[in-house]
Order: structure tokens, then C-alpha cells, then sequence
């Protein structure tokens, strides 16, 4: 099977020659070549090599389209911090003043040069791989994405204070994120990640999702051309299961915290788990620990298909070992 086949195989809840395996990375491709993270995305032609050397040594079964989250903020005009051995992350907040959201507009795709970047090296890897092996793309949902616009504090005031102020922002977000969707499937994407963590219930109460944040996924993914997985980034997402599934999303992000097998029979093949391996404790473990929790893994949640191995958070972290990577990939081909 080629990957692309595997991942469908799975995703039709049936299963493939093995389970398919998502080693996500990031700024972990910077590693690889052995250059700042900065240097690292300033030019497409790094992410797509280093991208096709990490998918070859480890076996997996995509590319990863995703830069960094803060991306998003500065075609907003906001800036970004890099740091040396971890992912960027927004620097300084963009909107000072909620009135400031009343003149906000979505950012224009092909007016934004930090956006080319990351289309660059999905239409990069598109040529390289043709339909053999997915590429994934990534958006920050809107009702994610004003974190790194307000800050977490006065966002939950908008939210709960002033409703009207939050409708105009999530309209603007929306707007954005549709479009930038559909650009990097138009580049070569063959799904998008739609990352949500604020719609997890670890952050936000379930009624009050189903108020806003699910409002806003089921408007959002019914816009956007192309399958959807939503990712929690680490975040529960037990008791939002019919909801989610309500969205038309495909794939859920499981969090380390939850039972893999357990969120798989909620979801009763309306949709496939992504997980749920634990990135923190992953830079910690020996091979063997990593081999055993990738087994067990896949004991709970492989039957029938409808099962993507991956870490549980969206991102392989920079202090995780090659060697420890090179076992978890050793247990999905079954040779441990």
C-alpha cells in the first residue's frame, strides 16, 4: 500500500496493511538540518527537504504542511518570537482594544508573504509526491486563533461579556481561515488540520462550545474544500464527541489524557482518532518504553481501522530522540 492508501483504508474504518503512522514535524525539520529555527522557515526549499529526508527515515505516512501557529498572527501584522530549541509563538498582542476588532479585516492570502512560504513547500512536496503520500495543511480555527490576538484573559472577557464584539470577530476569522484553507489545498494539501483547542472541554465548558465554538467549527468546515481533522492540541474531547462528529470534521485529535479506545467506540465510525502518544513523556522515554506505548496504542484503537498514530498534541517536540522516534516507527512496522 502507499501511504495515501493506508491513511484511507483506515479512515473508511477498515484496516490497512499496518497503521498508518503521523510523525508531525515542525520546527524538528531544523533540527534535521541542523540550522536555527528561524533559518529554518525563511525558505520553503528547507521545510520541503527536510520533510521528505525525516519522512524516509522514520516511515511515515505524511507531510507536514504546518510552519508555525503565530504565522497566522503576522499576516494580521503581528510579529513572532523564535526560539532556539521550541515552536515559535506570538509575540505581543495584537488587538490592544476591543473596539480595535470593529476595523479588523481578514488578512488577503496572496497579499501576505509569510503565507507564500508555506504554500511554497506544499506545492513543493505536491511535485515531489504526487498522490502517494498525504500532505497536511493547518489553520488555527477563528475561535482559537484570538489567544494570540488579545491574549487568553480578554478574550474570555469577549466572550463572556460582550457577545456582539465576539460575533465580528469570529467573522473575521472565519473569513481568513476558509480562505487560507483553501489555499493550501489549492497548493497540494490533501487535508487540513483545523487545530481547536479553546473548544476543548479542558478549556471551555461544553455549553458553552456548543454556544460558540461548535457554532463556529459547523460554519467554518462546511467552507472549506477539502477533509477536515480536528485537533485539540493536547485537550480532552470526550464529552464534545456528537458535537464534534456534528461538524462535519473526519478525525479527531485525542489527548494523552484520555483512553484512545474508549473516545474510538464513542465515536462508533462516525469519525477516525489521531493519537494518542504523549509528546512531553516522549522526550523522557527509552526505546522500549516508547515501543510498548505505541503497542498498546494500537491494541486499543487499531480494530476495524479508524486509527492514525500520532503524537497527542500536533507537533513532534525538539527534545524528543531520533532514537526513540526510530522505535515508535519500529513498533508500527511490527519489528520489536
Amino acid at each position: 500500500m502507499t501511504s495515501l492508501n493506508r491513511v484511507l483504508t483506515a479512515l473508511s474504518q477498515k484496516e490497512p496493511d499496518r497503521t498508518p503512522l503521523f510523525l508531525l514535524f515542525s520546527c524538528y525539520g531544523a533540527k534535521e538540518k541542523n540550522i536555527s529555527i528561524k533559518e529554518y522557515f525563511s525558505n520553503p526549499d528547507n521545510v520541503i527537504e527536510a520533510q521528505i529526508k525525516l519522512q524516509k527515515k522514520f516511515s511515515t505516512d505524511c507531510y507536514y504542511g504546518f510552519f508555525y501557529a503565530s504565522l497566522e498572527i503576522e499576516a494580521f501584522g503581528g510579529r513572532t518570537f523564535f526560539f532556539e530549541d521550541g515552536s515559535p509563538n506570538a509575540e505581543g498582542i495584537l488587538i490592544e482594544d476591543f473596539d480595535q476588532i470593529n476595523q479588523l479585516k481578514p488578512p488577503c492570502i496572496e497579499e501576505c508573504l509569510c503565507l507564500k512560504k508555506p504554500l511554497a513547500a506544499i506545492s513543493g512536496l505536491k511535485k515531489e509526491t504526487g498522490d502517494s503520500i498525504p500532505i497536511i495543511g493547518v489553520v488555527m480555527s477563528p475561535f482559537s486563533l484570538p489567544v494570540m490576538q488579545l491574549g487568553f484573559e480578554k478574550y474570555l472577557n469577549l466572550i463572556l461579556f460582550h457577545r456582539e464584539l465576539f460575533d465580528k470577530l469570529m467573522e473575521v476569522n472565519q473569513q481568513f481561515c476558509v480562505s487560507w484553507a483553501n489555499a493550501q489545498l489549492a497548493a497540494g494539501a490533501t487535508a487540513i488540520c483545523y487545530f481547536d483547542p479553546i473548544s476543548s472541554p479542558s478549556i471551555t465548558p461544553p455549553k458553552l462550545y456548543r454556544e460558540t465554538g461548535f457554532r463556529v467549527a459547523k460554519q467554518t468546515i462546511a467552507q472549506i474544500k477539502g477533509p477536515t481533522a480536528t485537533h485539540m492540541a493536547s485537550g480532552k474531547c470526550k464529552t464534545i464527541i456528537n458535537d464534534l462528529a456534528e461538524t462535519g470534521t473526519a478525525i479527531i485529535g485525542v489527548s494523552s489524557l484520555e483512553d484512545i479506545g474508549e473516545i474510538k467506540k464513542l465515536c462508533n465510525g462516525r469519525l477516525s482518532v489521531l493519537g494518542n502518544i504523549n509528546g512531553l513523556e516522549m522526550c523522557r522515554w527509552s526505546e522500549e518504553q516508547a515501543e510498548a506505548e505505541v503497542k498498546n496504542i494500537i491494541k486499543k484503537a487499531s480494530s476495524n481501522g479508524g486509527l492514525l498514530l500520532a503524537d497527542n498534541h500536533g507537533e513532534i517536540p525538539w527534545h524528543v530522540s531520533e532514537k526513540t522516534l526510530l522505535a515508535i516507527s519500529r513498533a508500527v512496522m511490527g519489528k520489536c
